[in-house]
């Protein structure tokens, strides 16, 4: 398992627009699900290109607007 210091050196080198003091408000856990999403990102799309989102995510999410 890779630490946190290593999770967010990768990620900024996938997402130039991110930031380190950005990045180390989020847990190992959170991180590593965005590295691993970044990562498929890169990858040519097609039938083996394939990203499986995580149980406890929604796969839909609305918003209610406020007036």
């Amino acid at each position: 398992m890779i630490n946190k210091t290593r999770i967010i050196s990768a990620i900024l080198q996938l997402n130039r627009s991110a930031t380190a003091d950005w990045l180390n408000k989020f847990t190992t856990p959170a991180l590593r699900q965005y590295l691993d999403h970044l990562q498929m990102t890169i990858e040519p799309r097609g039938r083996a290109s394939v990203w499986i989102r995580s149980g406890d995510t929604a796969a839909v999410v609305t918003r209610t607007p406020c007036w």
